[in-house]
């Protein structure tokens, strides 16, 4: 069922993109890697990621402003409401000793909580935090307090850390490393990368997947990918789903009208 919630902090991430936390008590027993549905009032309502998960406290939503409903997230301020659904859909399976989490702009929203339910279990996981360019690098301090010298910074435009994509950083570490498992989220056609090198050498692999969520029930289909609903199948898929789905995975999807439209990003 819907519930109301306030927003009690807004926090700037970046030039585009914000975190609002709230207190919900659904949403602080979620697992790293679900979402909820966030209605606006007035408005439509969205699939977030929940970046902030804290058992008894807060927890938090990260958004980019990319369209006519996350600008109005964007614009909101402490006090505001927010209608709240969830939490939905399949989360991360926690394994591995030394496992690797690349994230890819907002998907470092998706990622943090993974890091801080590792670093619970006393594992220190290396952790790629990329984006196009230095300012838009969110959770930095968050990450570096969390894991120190795991965190490996990477920027598209080389402002710091790594020059390059994080699918390229990646590939780096998987030949200079040991990881046993890699987690990622982000650009699906940087997952995409992500999976195709590491399947290369047997690293199995978690990718958050972003379709168009509508009901998350797995009624209307239209967050369909293969033979899978995303919102309850997922968002999380592990290799052996994402090998199901490979030829969909990076290639095509439905927009909100239902056409089969690329996969640009």
């Amino acid at each position: 069922m819907m519930r109301a919630a306030v927003i009690t902090r807004v926090l700037r991430m970046a030039p585009d993109m914000v975190t609002l936390y709230f207190e919900d008590e659904e949403c602080s027993k979620a697992s790293p890697g679900q979402y909820a549905m966030i209605w606006i009032p007035g408005g439509e309502e969205i699939p977030m990621s929940l970046s902030t998960i804290n058992p008894g406290g807060e927890s938090s939503l990260t958004v980019r402003d990319v369209g006519e409903a996350t600008k109005t997230l964007c614009d909101m301020k402490e006090g505001d409401k927010v209608g709240v659904r969830g939490p939905f859909g399949r989360g991360y399976t926690v394994s591995g000793d030394s496992p690797l989490l690349v994230a890819g702009g907002t998907g470092v929203a998706s990622l943090a909580p993974l890091a801080e339910a590792f670093v619970e279990r006393g594992v220190k996981p290396t952790f790629i935090l990329g984006a196009k360019t230095e300012s838009d690098l969110a959770f930095r301090d968050r990450l570096e307090n969390l894991l120190g010298d795991s965190v490996v910074l990477a920027t598209d435009d080389g402002s710091c850390g790594f020059e390059g994509f994080s699918s390229q950083c990646a590939v780096k570490l998987m030949d200079e490393g040991s990881p046993d498992i890699i987690y990622t989220c982000g650009p699906e056609l940087m997952m995409v990368s992500v999976f195709d090198e590491a399947e290369s050498r047997g690293i199995p692999v978690q990718a958050s997947l972003e379709r168009y969520i509508k009901c998350a029930h797995g009624l209307c289909g239209s967050c369909a990918i293969g033979p899978y609903r995303v919102c309850m199948d997922g968002p999380v898929f592990d290799s052996e789903k994402l090998r199901e789905v490979r030829e969909d995975f990076g290639s095509r999807k439905m927009d909100p009208t239902g056409k089969i439209v690329g996969v640009d990003h």
